[in-house]
């Protein structure tokens, strides 16, 4: 058999698993597209984009003066806009389904001790990001809302575009679900070795000092919301240094156990 035909054979046998791997993906992927369009085509239905927005909005309507509403300063804003934020919910709630399908496709290729390092921080940053964008707006939102209209002169009826609350409203739960993996970033960050647990000790004090600059960077300039956001990270670190050193000790490989053994 010649050196030729010898390559070809080579690239025959790994071809097949490659076009294996890519038929799964591509099919995972069509599976994550039909949970997300499922549930929009239901969100459409029931309740419908208008009312999906109406309770997005809900916690600034509640703080307008009577009568005030919000406007839309673009033709196409009253459509666009409630169907953006369908599309969101949609792809919010569908996921679990998502992250499934991506876990299904990754778990084989992984050793068991990388499966317990992978799963729980897919599944605690996926929670604690919900929980983020959940306390932002039960809890941040009317504060914050409060807080700014107490000083809107009388003289001034608030009315602000859909869009610009959109964009506003999709920043703040970006910043507060991001904000809320602080426990994950610490384990990682401790479990991959680049920091000990006492240096992750030693570092809190500075880290407070970066909480409150992140937190006056990426919200409004009051001091409402940007309580709301230093404080709770300043507690998930502290979490998350709890949580790295039980986290370590339940994911090592069986090498490093015998390392550690011996």
């Amino acid at each position: 058999m010649t050196d030729s035909s010898q390559k070809e054979d080579e690239l025959a046998g790994t071809e097949q698993p490659f076009v294996q791997h890519l038929v799964e993906l591509r099919d995972r992927l069509v599976k994550a597209f039909i949970a997300i369009a499922v549930v929009a085509v239901a969100l459409a239905l029931y309740p419908g984009p208008g009312a999906l927005y109406d309770m997005l909005a809900a916690p600034l309507v509640a703080h307008l003066p009577a009568g005030a509403t919000l406007i839309a300063t673009s033709v196409i804003s009253p459509f666009m806009v409630p169907l953006k934020v369908m599309l969101m919910t949609a792809f919010l709630i569908a996921l679990p389904v998502v992250l499934y399908q991506l876990w299904a496709f990754v778990a084989p290729g992984l050793y068991s001790h990388e499966k317990k390092l992978v799963l729980p921080l897919v599944v605690s940053s996926t929670l604690l990001f919900f929980v983020g964008v959940a306390f932002c707006y039960f809890f941040v939102f009317g504060r914050v809302f409060a807080f700014i209209q107490s000083f809107a002169p009388k003289s001034i009826t608030a009315s602000p575009d859909i869009e610009a609350y959109l964009s506003f409203v999709l920043s703040m739960f970006l910043a507060f679900g991001l904000a809320f993996e602080v426990p994950v970033v610490v384990v990682v960050l401790a479990r991959m070795g680049i920091f000990s647990i006492q240096k992750l000790k030693d570092f809190r004090g500075y880290f407070v000092v970066l909480a409150f600059i992140i937190a006056a960077i990426v919200t409004p300039p009051d001091v409402v919301s940007q309580l709301a956001l230093a404080i709770p990270m300043c507690l998930l670190y502290e979490i998350g240094i709890w949580a790295a050193q039980v986290f370590i000790r339940h994911t090592k490989a069986p090498d490093e156990d015998a390392a550690t053994s011996s």
